[in-house]
């Protein structure tokens, strides 16, 4: 077994251009008025934050928890059309999420999502036969404009040549359609970032204990620290709950009598070391409606997701082992025994969609925004997807505008008048990025390594430079954090100082990809830990 070595040696001293100290952050939100006080740090509420930040209103940004801590960074990882969608023939939902996708991976943020290759195979006696799912993938790509080429069927032999774990007994064909992928937490991360830029004022960990009434309105909420216990408050115009699965806890704060206004449903996944290469995606039908997916991920194999109705605590939400029996089962009917072994788990992670309230089979709802008034004029929004947080941040500040009586004011820019397409920080070409990284190490010293420069790149984009500096001027910080993970110890001091990393949590579970590779030992923990604290 390979030990870790000693954490490095950096001084207290934060990085230049580091962020304002907690206490800081918190004497400001203190004594300023906000315009929107935004409660949730999902990416929800940090879309609409950096879409009002960028409209010129004051805004504060606050999360019990770390940005993206819990159904934000729970995803399946995917910008997607929705395929099953035209099931049902929502043509004109597919078409949307495609131009949102397509945004995201190429003007937005090309340096956190790539393409990714699906294979939709047709066994014998499946729910779909070869023809309908080929015009299926056809018309999918055709709503695409084919961006990711046309839609088509391929031959069993060619698939398996691709993915050699995939089952081919009793496989008729192979539908072949294209879509996005990304690591949920940076993206997360990366707009938190861009909200900031853009002006707003952001604090994690940051519990709401009780909200502030003027005249019988909402007038903001008070905190307590879940880092120092210390307690303060924040005064605003106008407060949004974000808060996701806990959208009605914090309904009921302004309204004990509130009536529920959702239901959630959990997703759970596998994440597994992999016996073999993977140069595409696997989507499976497992009946008329559901999909399972098998996606090379962050070096892994992501396998997911269950989708059932959950009524108990948002903040105890975990895999069982029926959800593992399930995954397991399912990706077996076209994925070989040896990929599916319990010896190669490396992490399962669970999260709750957040659907309108009503009857029926979660699987069947529609993944739509919820936005309610309460009595008090706060705003509640919850649901959504991932593959449009940028529509569901400009649906929301339109909302907004439109509240009678104005609370935000009139003095700033309609959300409809902001660039329709603005990038998020770091945005660069990640081959070109991995290539200067490897091209420009320090003269004296070792070159970065292959897998870290690409990691790097397809992580931070070009802040990777800001990281490479870092470890170039201390070679402590050049060294990996685990063997067997291509992190660098610069990047636990980049997460700190730049990054609002506070727990060993924050950087290994969201800022890094130790935790979900199964190398989160305690080892790693302590060092990050101790790193964290200097």
């Amino acid at each position: 077994m390979t030990t870790l070595q000693s954490v490095p040696a950096l001084g207290t001293h934060p990085a230049s251009g580091s962020l304002p100290s907690r206490a800081e952050t918190r004497d400001q939100l203190s004594k300023a008025t906000y315009d929107l006080l935004v409660i949730g740090g999902g990416i929800l509420g940090i879309s609409t934050a950096w879409h009002a930040a960028q409209s010129g209103l004051r805004v504060a940004l606050v999360d019990a928890g770390d940005f993206a801590g819990a159904t934000s960074s729970a995803s399946s990882k995917l910008l997607h059309g929705g395929l099953r969608y035209l099931q049902t023939g929502a043509v004109k939902l597919v078409a949307e999420n495609h131009f949102e996708r397509r945004a995201v991976s190429r003007q937005v943020a090309p340096h956190l999502a790539n393409p990714l290759t699906f294979y939709l195979p047709v066994y014998k006696g499946g729910p779909h036969g070869a023809a309908k799912l080929g015009a299926g993938v056809f018309a999918y790509s055709a709503l695409s404009a084919f961006g990711d080429g046309v839609g088509h069927l391929l031959s069993p032999a060619k698939a398996a040549q691709d993915v050699p774990e995939l089952r081919t007994d009793n496989l008729k064909a192979v539908a072949v359609y294209g879509d996005d992928q990304m690591n949920d937490a940076r993206m997360a991360l990366m707009t938190v970032r861009a909200a900031v830029d853009a002006g707003a004022t952001v604090l994690n960990h940051a519990e709401v204990t009780g909200l502030r009434f003027t005249k019988g309105r909402v007038t903001g909420a008070e905190l307590k620290d879940r880092t120092s216990g210390d307690e303060f408050g924040v005064t605003a115009r106008l407060v949004l709950n974000a808060t996701g699965p806990w959208v009605d806890h914090l309904r009921k704060m302004e309204d004990p009598n509130a009536a529920p206004s959702i239901r959630l449903s959990k997703g759970a996944h596998l994440v597994l070391k992999r016996t073999s290469p993977w140069k595409a995606a696997l989507a499976t039908p497992i009946d008329k409606y559901r999909i399972t997916f098998a996606l090379p991920w962050e070096d892994m194999l992501l396998l997911g997701t269950t989708d059932e109705e959950y009524e108990g605590d948002p903040g105890q939400v975990e895999v069982t082992e029926k959800d593992t029996a399930q995954i397991l089962d399912e990706a077996a009917f076209s994925i070989r025994d040896q990929q599916l072994s319990r010896d190669l788990i490396t992490y399962a992670f669970a999260g709750l969609r957040v659907l309108p309230g009503g009857p029926g089979d979660t699987s069947k709802a529609k993944r739509e925004t919820v936005v309610t008034e309460g009595r008090g004029g706060m705003l509640s929004v919850a649901g959504g997807k991932w593959t449009t947080f940028r529509h569901i941040g400009r649906t929301v500040m339109k909302k907004l505008e439109q509240l009678p009586g104005h609370p935000l004011g009139e003095d700033y820019e309609s959300v409809s008048t902001l660039p329709k397409r603005l990038p998020l920080p770091g945005i660069a070409n990640p081959n070109a990025v991995a290539h200067r990284l490897l091209v420009d190490g320090p003269a004296p010293g070792p070159r970065m390594a292959a897998d870290t420069a690409k990691h790097l790149a397809t992580h931070y984009g070009s802040l990777s430079f800001d990281i490479a500096r870092m470890a170039n001027e201390n070679p402590d910080l050049a060294r990996r954090i685990h063997p067997d993970a291509p992190e660098i110890w610069a990047q636990v001091a980049y997460a700190r100082d730049h990054e609002w990393a506070e727990t060993a949590d924050d950087v290994l579970r969201r800022r890094t990809t130790l935790t979900i590779r199964g190398l989160a030992t305690d080892e790693v923990r302590a060092g990050v830990e101790a790193m964290l604290q200097k």
